[in-house]
């Protein structure tokens, strides 16, 4: 089958923005493997650990990350993230570099980049993946500037793969549907989502997990720590920190999980009521997938996110609370009250690889 495309060797490559970017490249890694193509991945630290406890033996080449600093406070974050500019482009013009080498070294024929935007070559095919085609910002003619920006970037890569669906039915709204496209193909490819809903007894009330950039990880864990041996009914809080030595102790009604194999989750939030999380793009499409009642809690600063949790909450796919006002307790009362309606949206499956392929190698 790899022979049909002329690809023997896809190089697939996530941001280190947290793990939802390597969480949603493993549906993909899955239908590539399937098609008998043989997938690298460029990753280090937690996106390395979390792709290769997937994939045992998978062959991961060490790519240093955008490593984003973050405020405490909210207010600092533009800022914060302005001053580290010149260090991100720099990074973008290493990644290119890097690539050419790793291209002529390793005989790659595809790249696959989730967010990374110096994955690109003029020599083989590349592909870019992303759900903000449109970056949200305080003032218009900001978000103006960073989708010329955004798209100055896109448009050097063959295609541009967008993990949502194409018409009114989708998730991320603006973002992913904007009035303007870039120049190159852009493909809507369905809901990257590990995982598949079955049947499964309820076994927990709730379901907490945790992801994203610190300080703020940290900060909502404290306040979750706080409340958990207030709740009533069966509690899984899952710290997402894969690799951590650290252990938090477990309560009477409650147990604590450093991070959890895509199986393990699945089963984890099929086996519970509510799921609690961050308002990031690939943790709602898991939601999504699973039509499961959620409580989401967006990072502080994160535009992407807070836009994300007021939109679902708009359509009534999910319940959101601002971390600053967040009391786990009442958050999870209020909830009970909130008229869910969880939508059916078309998800990405492992026959769509095929023709995906061909439209970005055989164009």
């Amino acid at each position: 089958m790899p022979g049909t495309f002329n690809i023997q060797r896809v190089l697939v490559a996530p941001l280190d923005w947290g793990l939802g970017h390597a969480t949603r490249c493993i549906p993909i890694i899955h239908a590539l493997m399937h098609q008998g193509i043989e997938v690298w991945a460029a990753a280090e630290g937690a996106q390395q650990i979390l792709l290769q406890q997937e994939f045992p033996g998978l062959r991961v080449l060490p790519l240093k990350g955008y490593g984003i600093n973050y405020s405490k406070k909210k207010s600092l974050l533009p800022f914060k993230l302005l001053t580290q500019l010149p260090r991100l482009l720099g990074l973008i013009s290493y990644e290119r570099k890097w690539l050419q080498q790793t291209i002529e070294t390793h005989a790659i024929d595809l790249v696959i980049s989730d967010n990374r935007y110096g994955l690109c070559s003029n020599k083989i095919p590349c592909i870019f993946i992303t759900h903000q085609l449109t970056i949200k910002a305080p003032y218009q003619w900001l978000e103006a500037i960073l989708q010329r920006i955004n798209y100055s970037y896109i448009n050097k890569f063959t295609a541009c793969w967008v993990p949502d669906a194409e018409g009114e039915n989708n998730i991320a709204g603006e973002l992913s549907h904007p009035r303007q496209m870039p120049k190159v193909p852009v493909h809507y490819i369905g809901l990257l989502a590990r995982f598949h809903k079955t049947g499964a007894e309820k076994k927990y009330d709730r379901c907490i997990v945790l992801s994203g950039p610190e300080p703020q990880r940290t900060f909502l864990e404290h306040q979750i720590m706080c409340s958990l041996p207030q709740l009533e009914g069966k509690t899984l809080f899952v710290r997402g920190k894969p690799g951590s030595e650290e252990r938090l102790q477990s309560g009477k009604q409650y147990q604590v999980e450093n991070h959890l194999p895509t199986a393990a989750l699945q089963e984890a939030f099929l086996q519970s009521e509510w799921i609690i999380c961050r308002s990031g793009y690939t943790t709602i499409m898991e939601l999504m997938a699973l039509e499961k009642k959620s409580i989401l809690i967006p990072t502080p600063g994160q535009t992407e996110q807070e836009y994300l949790a007021r939109e679902l909450t708009k359509k009534n796919y999910a319940f959101c609370v601002k971390q600053r006002s967040f009391d786990l307790v009442m958050a999870i009362a209020e909830a009970k009250n909130f008229s869910y309606r969880l939508p059916v949206i078309h998800r990405f499956e492992e026959k769509d690889i095929n023709g995906l392929l061909q439209n970005v190698v055989c164009k």
